[in-house]
């Protein structure tokens, strides 16, 4: 780290991967959202009806002498919308292949809140309207509207709030999967054979498509609007398809040797510029990708900024008069919405959760209390898309149906209010930033990289950065120190990579951690300390080679699941603990402040053992 010991800007650590959560395009794509939503209430309260006008308009579209009829608004709901709900699928694809749902683990309380969120409500809506004849409306107040929820919290901004952002997406992957699961079991119309089967086939002809040598985003594109069309004729709600569509596309992490033949092919390029050089690049690059990601990052955009909004502005429109708010007061379809949003989301998230910490099922990260779940689960209650589109599917009656949207509408803003004030005191009552003082996560050995006996006295835990010149000095340091306390202390490392200073950092880390994996953590630390200069991923392939590694092991543990969670955890722990610079010390389980030479620990590990004395004595 060429500052050394002085600290680096907030904005420099923020900016990597691991730390940086407050991004800008889930704020603006939120904003847009919320635009669109002002302008269709406004917009349908104007005198001559022209917003209804406008999406009652009839659209008709004949082939070969069989058609279909339908208006601009079922034409966005039913058609436009199967391409949000195929991105949805992309991620839950991604989640449950190569993402957090992989380990169950790590995502058991995630995975149970969500459920309790999704089943909590509806029983709360189903008990308030159990005689109101709408009582199949329940679904309309499962689902939490993640773009809103994020919006919401980067708008809200707490301390801290990495651990409760990754709590609520992996929440959020799990409700989308009970949601469309719902959608598809209690909102699909009588099933027709005859479509459903030719469907299945259709989806068998979509699984072998990644083995065509060429066009194969035109076969996915003409097969998917095939089983649209097969699935509306089934009586199955069409935007499924879009579902089925991403579940058979194919992810995996980057193909690290296409990444190096496109580094080759792009010098290649550089040197002689010619369309066979640009084309082979671009191939190349399209290869280290798998088409789950490739079609995510480019669809994504164009959901939260086209198909989202004009849904907002096709579905929020609801006449605000004196009447129909009397109407919902009194109804218990709103009440039952609100209650089943507001309440219902935070009695199931919150009482989810606690309820698994009490058993010993599941244990929270560092900096995550009970009080930020409380937060989190009440902005929860934001449900705004999955709900507004059940709401002409799972209600019968059109003045039920706009009482209920005024009840979305209302529900989301009380939720954004109680969840904006939930955090704000939660944070008052247990404030979660621990800021340098004390070590966030204690040691585990079973986790940790831990050189020494585990009931040493004495403990030194370093947050590092392989590319860190400073932490390559330290080593000397720390093996002075052990020299001097023998068998008396353990030190423990763990990571933390500075990717805007380091470029180099990330990768170098998951290099450690795949040697871990074959029990030479140790021997690659040492190795890429003493080659700081050197690493580049074949670097870091040469000296796992030369540690006599399983070179195919390496290469799947490089890129794995388990091993970047890790590297996350540890950049996670360092964002709690408010650490900017690397080698950062602690000292039996206090932040060490000041020089880091040898001389200076010993004597800060001793006044330890003094304090203790002191304490005891």
């Amino acid at each position: 780290m060429s500052q050394g010991p002085a600290e680096v800007s907030s904005e420099a650590a923020a900016s990597s991967p691991g730390l940086r959560w407050l991004r800008p395009g889930e704020q603006l794509a939120a904003a847009v959202m919320l635009a669109a939503t002002v302008v269709a209430v406004t917009w349908a309260n104007l005198p001559g009806g022209s917003y209804q006008q406008l999406w009652s308009l009839g659209i008709s579209i004949d082939i070969g002498g069989s058609g279909w009829s339908f208006t601009v608004h079922q034409f966005l709901n039913d058609g436009l919308m199967t391409l949000f709900f195929f991105v949805v699928g992309l991620e839950v694809k991604h989640e449950l292949t190569i993402g957090d749902l992989t380990d169950r683990s790590r995502a058991l309380l995630p995975i149970a809140a969500a459920a309790a969120g999704l089943l909590v409500p509806a029983v709360i809506y189903a008990l308030l309207n159990r005689s109101s004849g709408e009582v199949h409306g329940w679904g309309v107040v499962i689902s939490t509207d993640t773009a809103f929820v994020l919006g919401a919290l980067a708008l809200i901004a707490p301390s801290h709030p990495g651990r409760l952002r990754t709590f609520l997406l992996t929440l959020a992957v799990v409700d989308d999967i009970g949601a469309l699961l719902v959608i598809g079991v209690f909102y699909s119309s009588a099933i027709a054979v005859l479509p459903l089967v030719a469907a299945v086939v259709v989806v068998a002809f979509l699984s072998l498509v990644r083995f065509l040598p060429a066009g194969r985003g035109l076969s996915y594109a003409i097969l998917g609007a095939v089983l649209w069309i097969l699935v509306l004729e089934a009586g199955i709600h069409p935007t499924l398809s879009g579902v089925a569509v991403a579940l058979v596309i194919p992810t995996f992490s980057p193909n690290r040797s296409h990444v190096e033949r496109s580094a080759e092919l792009s010098e290649a390029f550089r040197e002689s510029p010619n369309p066979v050089y640009a084309a082979a690049v671009a191939r190349s690059m399209r290869r280290s990708l798998s088409i789950n990601a490739r079609l995510e990052a480019t669809w994504r955009p164009y959901i939260a900024y086209g198909v989202l909004p004009l849904f907002a502005l096709a579905n929020a429109g609801v006449r605000v008069d004196a009447g129909t708010l009397l109407q919902a007061v009194a109804s218990p379809v709103a009440w039952g919405i609100v209650a089943g949003l507001v309440i219902g989301k935070f009695i199931g998230i919150t009482g989810a959760t606690a309820l698994l910490r009490g058993l010993g099922a599941g244990r929270l990260a560092p900096g995550l209390g009970m009080t930020r779940i409380a937060g989190g689960a009440t902005l929860s209650g934001i449900g705004f898309t999955i709900s507004l589109f059940l709401v002409p599917i799972a209600i019968a009656d059109p003045t039920n149906q706009d009482i209920a949207r005024t009840a979305v509408l209302a529900a989301s803003v009380i939720a954004f209010l109680c969840g904006w004030g939930a955090l704000a005191l939660g944070d008052r009552i247990r404030p979660p930033v621990v800021v340098g003082a004390i070590l966030a996560r204690p040691v585990d050995p079973a986790r940790d990289h831990v050189l020494g006996r585990n009931d040493a006295p004495y403990t030194i835990v370093e947050y590092g950065d392989f590319e860190c010149p400073f932490c390559s000095r330290a080593t000397g340091s720390v093996d002075a120190v052990r020299g001097h306390f023998g068998d008396n202390i353990r030190w423990v490392w763990r990571h933390l990579p500075l990717d805007q200073l380091h470029p180099h950092a990330q990768i170098a880390a998951q290099a450690a951690e795949a040697a871990a994996r074959q029990g030479r953590f140790l021997e690659m630390l040492r190795m890429m300390f003493a080659h700081q200069q050197s690493l580049e991923h074949e670097d870091l392939i040469g000296y796992a080679e030369e540690l006599g590694l399983d070179l195919d092991r390496f290469a799947d543990d490089f890129e794995s699941v388990d091993v970047l969670a890790h590297i996350r955890d540890d950049r996670l722990d360092a964002e709690l603990m408010d650490l900017h610079s690397t080698p950062t010390f602690f000292v039996n389980g206090r932040r060490h402040v000041g020089p880091y030479d040898s001389r200076t620990l010993i004597r800060a590990l001793e006044s330890t053992r003094d304090r203790q004395a002191d304490v005891t004595g």
